[in-house]
């Protein structure tokens, strides 16, 4: 399982160091794409191949809006690999998407890793703060 919360700065080249706990997990080679709320999710390979299954058996009920998920989805997504340093190029499109210029979270959630422009997670994270206990009371049994 992925978790924890690391700081992190994107070198000159727009590399970025993968925190260690992460890289066994990821493996050698890894998806980066688009992801939401402005952030990019990173899968292993092993999980990017359960994702996309489960994106091709979504419901045709709302063909036009399943294909515009899976456009964006897609097409945003690169194929991306460790250098010995244990770094890994973040291309412009997705640094873009995600207004990264330098500072950022690597956060592990679950099953993916989230990659998050400092500022965009730290304004993110203080808004749904507030209604965090709310959420789980209301969703989770604690």
């Amino acid at each position: 399982m992925l978790i924890g919360e690391y700081q992190h700065s994107l070198d000159e080249k727009g590399r970025l160091i993968v925190p260690a706990k992460f890289r066994e997990d990821l493996g050698e080679k890894f998806i980066v794409t688009r992801g939401f709320d402005r952030a990019l999710f990173v899968y292993s390979l092993e999980q990017w191949e359960i994702l996309k299954r489960k994106i091709e058996e979504l419901s045709t009920a709302s063909p036009d809006t399943q294909r515009a998920f899976e456009r964006l989805f897609f097409s945003g997504a690169v194929e991306a690999e460790l250098d010995k340093q244990g770094r890994v190029v973040i291309p412009q499109h997705l640094r873009d998407h995600a207004h990264i210029e330098r500072d950022v979270y690597v956060n592990g959630v679950s099953s993916k890793v989230e990659i998050w422009a400092k500022d965009v997670w730290e304004e993110y994270s203080k808004r749904v703060q507030e209604s965090y206990e709310e959420i789980a009371k209301t969703n989770i049994r604690l």
